[in-house]
Formats: structure tokens, C-alpha cells, sequence
């Protein structure tokens, strides 16, 4: 796996990145042995970074990573947790639950530091706490040695843009931002966090299932508009023997400043498959009539967390 660094943080980190979420239950039912299975089969295909979060099946996918991790040696993989978010409208960013929270989730995995810390969708809070209070907080717990670079994570681009302007970050964690059909981050914010180094990961590359072939899911936020062009844009991969879901994956890993690209799933099948996926080229001719079909809903998207924050 093509590894590359991860801003000023001295990181070198896989392209694709191993997200834990589906650990936690958060979309089916998963046994221990497909967890379990699930992360060694990422770090046996050089998928070594691993995010995670107690938001994450309330602690669920936190508690298999560290089942699962005690028999893997510490420095053959690197591990990423956030703050803040604790269930869908359970939020805290207060200085006293981070170092709580750091402290819990350390006990889970079972290690005694995270490579990296990120505020969980901090679009959900006020941001001026964000930067007063809860970036203070992770600060303390990386001066403790529980945590090597810190940051945050969230949807909007304007979250990222208010906390940098007002404090330094060592990374930061956007999803469903850099797609087939959404390049907001690339668009808007990249030469900004160039201007100051920050370490870019990019998550959601198939933007919540909207750019597979499977069924999309009610709780999908996307305009209607953007529902309709993927749907006709899966189809038309399909015409041409493609899977728009690998090139969805292979596009979001293409972009050189963007560090790594995480994905996520119980299913150890999917992993091995992205990693193969990872490694061929991409059809840029196909890419460029997908995109056209994207065209008229490019970077169209949907309001996340707080109204002030969008």
C-alpha cells in the first residue's frame, strides 16, 4: 500500500485507511469473528491506519478494536479516536469529559496512547468552545503523552476554516467532501490547509452508500437532485462493466494532497477487494463521463450540525 505524509505530523500513513465504524454495529448485526478478521485482514493489506470513536457503537467499536489489537504489536499499526460525540444528539466538548472521555477509550483499545485525536463533528457545537475549551483539553491530554497530534473532524468546510484561523492543528478528519460527486475540499479548503501544514484525512469515499449499487439508505441527506444523478451514474458504470463503487474509491484516492482516504466495513471481503481496487489504475475516461453526469449537481450537498456552522 502506497503510504504518504500526513501534513508536518512526520506520519507516513496508507493512502486507504481502515474505518472502524462498522465494528461498532452501527449499520448490522457483526460477530466477533468478522471483527476480528475484519482488522487483520486491513493491516495484512498494509491498511494500517485505523479510525475509530466511542460515538461508534457507543463504545462497541472501540472495545473489538481493542479485543483484537492486544494480540497485534502496537507499533505495526496506528490507531485515531475522537471526543465529543458520544450518541446521534449526545454531544460534550466540555475540558473535563475530553480527558474523561481519552482516558475511557484508552481502556477499550487497550493501549496507552492514540496517534491521533480528533474533536468529533464539531459543526454540532459551538465552535468558540471548540477553540477555547475543547482544543485546550487535547492539548493537555497530547502534553501527557496520551495523544501525538490532535484534530478535528466534521462536514462543513466552514468548521475547519473558523477553528485554524484561531489555533494550529496537527490534522484534520472530513467525510463525503472529496467524491465523484463532491469535491469541496479540494475545491474550497486545500490550498488552506496547505497554508498551514495540516495533515488531511479524507473519509466517505463512497459519500454513505450513494456512490455503490446498494439500496440507499433512508437516513441519506443528500438532495434528490443528487440521489437521481447517482443512480444514473451507477447504471452507467454498469453498462460499461464497472463497479461505480471502485471508481469511487479510486478517485478519491488519486488526489496527492490528500494523505489518506478512510473506509470502513465488518465485512473482510470489502477490505481485501478495496486493497486490490487501491493498486489499479484508474479508467480515467470513464471517470470523465461520470463526472459528467455529476456535472449539474457538483459539490451540491446538505446542511450538518449547527445552522451557523454551514
Amino acid at each position: 500500500m502506497e503510504t504518504r505524509i500526513l501534513g508536518r505530523t512526520g506520519l507516513y500513513v496508507p493512502k486507504l485507511s481502515f474505518g472502524a465504524s462498522s465494528l461498532g454495529q452501527e449499520f448490522r448485526s457483526v460477530s466477533l469473528e468478522e471483527a476480528t478478521r475484519s482488522v487483520h485482514v486491513a493491516i495484512d493489506y498494509g491498511m494500517n491506519l485505523i479510525d475509530t470513536s466511542p460515538f461508534y457503537g457507543r463504545g462497541m467499536s472501540e472495545v473489538l478494536l481493542g479485543h483484537t489489537l492486544r494480540s497485534i504489536p502496537r507499533d505495526s499499526y496506528m490507531l485515531s479516536t475522537k471526543v465529543g460525540r458520544y450518541d446521534l444528539n449526545h454531544f460534550d466538548f466540555s475540558f473535563k469529559r475530553i480527558l474523561e472521555s481519552v482516558d475511557v477509550s484508552l481502556h477499550r483499545l487497550g493501549t496507552d496512547h492514540v496517534d491521533i485525536l480528533l474533536a468529533h463533528d464539531i459543526e454540532f457545537a459551538d465552535l468558540n468552545q471548540i477553540v477555547n475549551e475543547t482544543i485546550p483539553a487535547m492539548q493537555k491530554v497530547q502534553q501527557q503523552g496520551k495523544a501525538r497530534f490532535i484534530g478535528v473532524s466534521g462536514y462543513p468546510m466552514k468548521i475547519f476554516r473558523h477553528v485554524l484561523h484561531k489555533t494550529d492543528l496537527d490534522v484534520i478528519l472530513s467525510y463525503n467532501q472529496y467524491t465523484l460527486q463532491n469535491m469541496r475540499l479540494v475545491d474550497d479548503l486545500l490550498p488552506f490547509l496547505q497554508s498551514k501544514e495540516v495533515g488531511i484525512m479524507n473519509a466517505g469515499p463512497f459519500s454513505a452508500r450513494l456512490l455503490t449499487n446498494a439500496p440507499l439508505p433512508d437516513w441519506l441527506k443528500e438532495p434528490q437532485e443528487v440521489k437521481d444523478a447517482a443512480r444514473k451514474a451507477a447504471a452507467f458504470c454498469e453498462s460499461r462493466g464497472v463497479d461505480i463503487a471502485k471508481l469511487a474509491l479510486q478517485f478519491s484516492l488519486s488526489h496527492p494532497d490528500l494523505a489518506t482516504t478512510v473506509a470502513g466495513s465488518a465485512n473482510p471481503e470489502n477490505i481485501k477487494k478495496w486493497a486490490h481496487w487501491a493498486v489499479q489504475p484508474l479508467d480515467v475516461d470513464l471517470l470523465r463521463e461520470v463526472q459528467q453526469i455529476f456535472a449539474p449537481v457538483r459539490n451540491h450537498g446538505h446542511h450538518e450540525g449547527r445552522l451557523e456552522n454551514n
